[in-house]
């Protein structure tokens, strides 16, 4: 059970996908204007690479290494196109604000580097709480920077207005920095210092 609860709990703070491994960097610049769009790309990404784990890790030992990264890339894109067209059939509005970003998950290096890294050597569960716990350790990051970039650059969480701005007759001026993408470069380097400065095993060594 403790190797079970490591599987799925070490990647959200001890090797957070995006804040240690640096990957998946790209739709946390794109995706976090808003915590709506933020989430729903978070159980997007959470989905394909638990289930691309686990049928990687189904047909490991079938599969001819030749073709491997093909017979990978295939299962990963049909997840993808299910869960674009899943979130077109329930999130219409959400869709089109995700736009390409959801189709773009199959370029994602999570989840081909699980498959590879993980899943290629593992039995099937624990490839499947893998890819849950990685999903998840990307959701804890998304999820924090969309936070942080809608409340301040809109001063919303959700749509719904928190922080009053001085164009409706509020206080808050809303600081259009964190609508823009470096904003989030800028949160995510600060969550690496903070969860480096608590897990010191994690810097790099000159």
């Amino acid at each position: 059970m403790s190797k079970y609860k490591e599987i799925l709990f070490d990647p959200i703070f001890k090797n957070n996908p995006i804040a240690l491994q640096i990957l998946g960097i790209c739709s946390a610049l794109a995706v976090t204007t808003k915590l709506e769009t933020a989430a729903v790309m978070s159980l997007a990404v959470l989905v394909v690479v638990a289930f691309s784990n686990l049928f990687v890790s189904l047909i490991r030992n079938h599969v001819p290494g030749s073709i491997r990264i093909l017979v990978e890339m295939t299962i990963i894109a049909s997840l993808v196109i299910i869960a674009d067209q899943v979130i077109k059939a329930f999130l219409y509005d959400i869709s089109k604000q995700l736009s390409v970003y959801v189709g773009l998950i199959i370029t994602n290096c999570i989840v081909m580097g699980r498959a590879e890294a993980y899943a290629l050597k593992n039995p099937p569960w624990e490839s499947f709480l893998d890819g849950i716990g990685n999903g998840l350790g990307y959701t804890v990051i998304l999820l924090a920077v969309g936070f942080i970039r809608e409340l301040f650059g809109s001063g919303k969480l959700f749509g719904f207005t928190i922080l009053p701005l001085t164009n409706d007759g509020g206080w808050y001026m809303g600081n259009g920095l964190f609508l823009l993408a470096p904003s989030a470069f800028f949160i995510i380097g600060i969550f690496i210092w903070v969860l480096r400065t608590f897990h010191p095993e994690q810097v790099e060594e000159d």
